[in-house]
């Protein structure tokens, strides 16, 4: 199969759903499928086209940004060329221009489907209340003309208003994880490097944004220090100028800097996929505190648990399910910063995740696995096309 894969952001941009298709697409390519991926230019030093494990990278140029959106007039252009191509359109939702991409689909007369990553639920903020409601617009437009939608889990996809109009359309499969294997000796020079030694490591791990709870863990920490005085939070992920974030980050930085000058807090920055492997295997704990429906599920508790490392994350529709299915960790109440404390202490306090454990989330969250479900999908879509 020809297949064209559209969405916002890819990699470089670091998130869960730029890994997402990342893992799904290079999938995909070594089941046998062509595969190119349509994104925006989202920084002008990225080359327009190029070629990455067998996958085919086309991006479009940006006219202007709206809040963490782009405008991109030349993705359409561009889409309608491609589609001529390919046998198949898969969208990764949210996307401003899921609406548009949809209906030249269907004129071109191309099946659509579309994988549905979380409700959008920006800060508050005029541009922001008009960005949510276009994105919901174009969202459910693009919903009404897709052949079939893909959820992660079963839990958000009944939780969640979109994924509740197209439940008949609607196909959950589990998202891919694919964390490389981390060596003893690369485990042990990221805790010289990073002074790990004997002291409890909290790990986030995550772009710096509002919903994501980064003051949950703030009011929690005076607790966890009772109990480890010297335990340590690392934060990996960027956290400096994420697009419409940095009036959160301004006011988190003098929380931040108080306990990044008593030793309790670091920034890691963006680590590669080799570096998060290293950082899980030397944490005692992953703290997913998020706060609303733009956390589906958080595919870094898997690679965390996939490294032997318990997570307490947010009972939340679709975020409570790693741990529900594994087993390896706690989920508490969304703020809740009484139980996030009580929670990170008692993880750190228990064993590592087993090994059988480990690998049965390394077979359930196969990208093979994945993307053999979606081949079925795609192939099942195009016999009732046609």
């Amino acid at each position: 199969m020809r297949i064209l894969m559209v969405l916002t952001y890819y990699c470089p941009h670091t998130s869960g759903l730029t890994l997402y298709a990342q893992r799904l697409a290079k999938a995909l390519v070594r089941r046998g499928h062509h595969v190119t991926v349509l994104a925006s230019q989202h920084e002008a030093e990225l080359p327009m086209h190029e070629q990455a494990s067998g996958v085919d990278i086309v991006r479009a140029p940006v006219l202007f940004r709206v809040s963490k959106g782009v405008i991109s007039p030349a993705l359409y252009a561009r889409a309608a060329r491609l589609m001529g191509s390919h046998d198949i359109v898969l969208l990764h939702l949210p996307q401003f221009d899921s609406a548009g991409l949809a209906l030249v689909a269907r004129l071109r007369g191309k099946p659509v489907v579309i994988t549905y990553h979380c409700d959008l639920v920006l800060p508050a903020g005029a541009v922001n209340r008009l960005a949510n409601a276009a994105v919901l617009l174009t969202n459910n437009l693009a919903g009404s003309w897709a052949d079939k939608v893909v959820a992660y889990t079963r839990d958000y996809a009944e939780h969640s208003a979109f994924l509740r109009r197209y439940a008949c359309k609607r196909e959950v499969i589990l998202p891919p994880v694919d964390l490389p294997e981390t060596s003893a000796e690369e485990a042990a020079a990221f805790r010289a490097r990073h002074n790990c030694d004997a002291v409890p490591i909290i790990g986030m791990a995550t772009r710096f944004s509002a919903e994501k709870g980064v003051e949950v863990l703030l009011d929690a920490l005076p607790a966890v220090l009772e109990r480890f005085p010297r335990a340590r939070v690392l934060f990996a992920g960027q956290y400096r100028d994420v697009w419409a974030e940095q009036d959160y980050f301004s006011a988190m930085q003098v929380r931040i800097d108080h306990w990044q000058r008593r030793g309790n807090f670091t920034f890691l920055g963006v680590l590669s996929q080799q570096e998060m492997g290293a950082f899980y295997a030397n944490l005692g704990v992953l703290v997913v505190p998020s706060l609303n429906a733009t956390e589906s599920f958080g595919l870094v508790q898997i690679e965390a648990m996939q490294c032997g490392c318990p997570v307490v994350a947010s009972d939340l529709p679709g975020v409570r399910q790693p741990v529900a299915i594994s087993g390896a960790g706690k989920v508490v109440p969304p703020g809740d910063a009484g139980a996030l404390a009580r929670a990170i202490i008692e993880q750190l306090e228990a064993p590592r995740v087993e090994r059988a454990v480990v690998d049965r989330l390394r077979a359930s969250f196969d990208p093979d696995s994945c993307a053999a479900s979606y081949e079925r999908l795609f192939s099942e879509t195009l016999r009732r096309k046609w």
